[in-house]
């Protein structure tokens, strides 16, 4: 009984100096192991390791590629053109060490990196001109950015993979004006076209116009001559005829008089007795007495 009721708080004890002594160091991470805040020993590969309980305590640090969003940048370039930028970077701790001495913990460098790229941005950006920021020679102003900001970050034990920039926008009154701008512009060229459409259309129906009067024309000719041509046959028919019983064609053609004189018995005419026009008609003289 003796020696179990010894074995039991002797068995407390060595588990809670285990517990208190001993940790593991996951795949994700690499560890500072200090002693009252003096750093003693550096852990970069995952496993179970030991510390010396209430005295020594444990740092882990994320030896991941880690990502920053920086809040956005206004940027003057070299022709006073305003720009705001929005970038991020990616970097990684390789100097567990130097990294704590230096800014402590995730957050602060965080901060820290946060202005030395927005500071840089503003250095390499604002020496190039607006055309240039907006064109495919960004990427050579990228590398640019990322090596200056590689160099400080070396002080902190980071090492910068990359750094690029989300957006890139004008300031809110730069972008009314560049939208007013083009309004007009598109105005401008809608106004062009509609005068030029204004154009061809009076030239298109002008030139209608004129092959209608052509035609018109053409074809009156043409109908006049086979008119023409009509009645020289028809003259030629009454000719022959006449020709051959003159006395019968003298007939017909009084006929065709009398039925356009008499139309529909509302004809009126004063004539001579002895006109030419009633020898159809028989004697017309009034017989005497």
């Amino acid at each position: 009984m003796k020696t179990g009721k010894i074995l039991l708080p002797l068995i407390v004890i060595i588990a809670a100096v285990a517990f208190f002594s001993l940790f593991v160091v996951k795949e994700v991470n690499q560890a500072i192991v200090l002693q009252f805040g003096d750093p003693k020993k550096i852990i970069l590969k995952p496993g179970l390791n030991f510390k010396i309980p209430f005295i020594q305590n444990v740092v882990f640090l994320d030896k991941r590629i880690l990502n920053l969003d920086t809040p956005p940048e206004e940027v003057i370039a070299s022709d006073q053109k305003r720009l705001i930028v929005d970038a991020f970077a990616r970097f990684q701790i390789v100097d567990p060490l130097k990294f704590y001495i230096s800014v402590g913990n995730e957050r602060v460098a965080r901060s820290r990196l946060a202005t030395i790229i927005n500071s840089r941005i503003r250095n390499v950006l604002g020496q190039q001109e607006l055309q240039t920021l907006l064109s495919e020679d960004r990427s050579k102003q990228m590398s640019l950015i990322q090596e200056g900001v590689n160099n400080e970050a070396e002080n902190f034990g980071i090492k910068i993979v990359d750094v690029r920039i989300k957006r890139a926008d004008l300031p809110q009154a730069n972008s009314d004006a560049i939208f007013r701008r083009m309004q007009t512009e598109r105005e401008r060229e809608a106004k062009e076209f509609r005068a030029k459409g204004a154009e061809m259309a009076v030239t298109i129906t002008s030139t209608a116009d004129k092959e209608v009067t052509v035609i018109l024309a053409d074809a009156q000719k043409k109908s006049e001559i086979m008119k023409g041509e009509g009645d020289g046959l028809r003259n030629k028919i009454f000719a022959d005829a006449f020709g051959k019983d003159p006395e019968f064609f003298a007939f017909y053609r009084s006929m065709q008089a009398y039925g356009k004189a008499f139309n529909a018995g509302e004809t009126s005419m004063i004539l001579s007795p002895d006109s030419e026009f009633f020898k159809f008609f028989g004697n017309t003289k009034p017989k005497s007495e």
